[in-house]
């Protein structure tokens, strides 16, 4: 199965790119493609971040930190003194793995989340958690294997996968989050078909785009039903600090060294303009993730690595997630709040406990990628759901994103939203009733 990819909305694309692929696809250069660049694409995301800087516009489509509440000044003050004191080796090549200090303390951040014995040795320091998880494909599956995944998952991770050309199974979920009947299921239908699963991919806290968090009761169950099968976890926990009670349930790794790959990121509890992640790798996966890491980034970024360090030497970091914690609950609750009063009878929509994003579900049968073009001419801009699942077929969900908005334009992007959705459930009921 492959993602989702209807064919963007026309004011999306400027005249120049259209140009511009006409002539790739053209060109006598195009017989050289491989078969995998043929699944290569540009999501639906990255679509509408285009349109999303249009002046006027509300936008509830990016998934983006709020950077304005970061010490600037400060990180700035930091950055100068990596230059100018040792920019001999800040902006040198560095070790393929990450620096030694980095990854100490990479250590100590998820250790506030409950991994208490991981080994700096087993930690790869990566171009962010999405180059991580082009490395797990890489280094773990072949053309026509099978990942599973929730559905919906992050539209970065299908299309990697898709790229790699294997096939991605989707998993249900309910609000409590994996469901782990409907996961021996799926592995016994994709195993009774054939299948060669090699691993589940999972985003259990606040999961984007869903924002729903995995039952702390399931986790272990999810663990063992893993390993009875021999199938891996890639567990990619980039907000899994910013629950808004400041109480991170533990995540799957946390006891379970051997069977789970665990990816975290500084992009949404620090900046992701820094592109640093990592993977926290299974100490006898540990080499060939490393090696096939190298073969990538040669070496992550030398500066932007000490960066991050002296940030979490010289800056109470601890104190910036809390206050990122309770920026972002304010803003979840404005949302929450403005839905509950705008949104027409028949909308339904998650309640997270942190992270970015709220899910919201119309009824059954109306496509929400085709709305996108009418919530643009009111003035505000969302993620289609068919973006963030495996499926090929038409979603009647959307993703909202409340993390980089104030709550008065979270507010007016919802009232304007509102008209929309009620216009396409309206035209969906007469349609049915005929």
């Amino acid at each position: 199965m492959t993602a989702h990819q209807p064919t963007a909305p026309a004011d999306l694309s400027t005249e120049t790119e259209v140009a511009l692929e006409r002539a790739a696809t053209s060109h006598r250069h195009h017989e050289l493609f491989s078969a995998r660049a043929s699944k290569i694409k540009q999501s639906a995301v990255r679509d509408v971040f285009d349109i999303s800087l249009r002046p006027g516009l509300v936008s509830l489509a990016g998934g983006n930190p709020f950077l304005q509440s970061l010490p600037l000044e400060k990180i700035g003050g930091m950055a100068y003194k990596l230059v100018t004191e040792h920019g001999l080796t800040a902006l040198q090549y560095g070790g393929g793995q990450g620096m030694e200090k980095l990854r100490e303390q990479i250590c100590e951040v998820m250790a506030e989340e409950g991994i208490t014995d991981a080994d700096p040795g087993n930690v790869v320091v990566t171009v962010g958690s999405q180059s991580a998880q082009d490395v797990a494909c890489k280094v773990f599956c072949n053309p026509g294997d099978t990942v599973l995944c929730e559905d919906p998952t992050y539209v970065g991770a299908l299309n990697t996968f898709e790229a790699y050309e294997v096939n991605v199974e989707a998993v249900a979920m309910d609000d409590r989050g994996l469901v782990p009947d409907e996961l021996r299921r799926r592995i016994a239908e994709v195993r009774s078909a054939g299948g060669n699963i090699k691993f589940l991919y999972t985003i259990p806290n606040f999961n984007n785009p869903s924002g729903i968090t995995l039952a702390a009761e399931r986790r272990e169950e999810i663990v063992r039903i893993c390993q009875q099968a021999n199938i891996l976890i890639i567990e990619d926990n980039p907000y899994g600090l910013l629950r808004f009670d400041g109480q991170p349930i533990p995540p799957l790794r946390a006891g379970h060294p051997a069977d789970v790959i665990y990816m975290g990121s500084f992009s949404k509890i620090l900046a992701p303009g820094l592109r640093i992640g990592w993977a926290l790798v299974p100490a006898h996966l540990q080499r060939r993730f490393y090696l096939a890491s190298e073969a990538v980034t040669l070496c992550p970024p030398t500066l932007n690595q000490m960066l991050v360090s002296e940030y979490l030497d010289g800056h109470d970091w601890r104190g910036q997630i809390t206050n990122y914690r309770d920026l972002y609950a304010e803003r979840c609750l404005a949302m929450l709040s403005a839905l509950e009063e705008y949104m027409p009878p028949g909308v339904t929509w998650t309640r997270p406990e942190g992270g970015f994003f709220v899910w919201v579900t119309l009824p059954p049968g109306i496509d929400t990628y085709p709305l996108l073009h009418r919530a643009i001419d009111a003035g505000v801009v969302f993620i289609p759901g068919a973006a963030f699942t495996p499926s090929d077929e038409p979603s009647n969900r959307l993703r909202l994103a409340f993390s980089a908005v104030a709550g008065d334009r979270i507010r007016e992007g919802v009232r304007r939203l509102a008209p929309v959705i009620a216009e396409a459930i309206e035209a969906g009921t007469a349609e049915r009733t005929g």
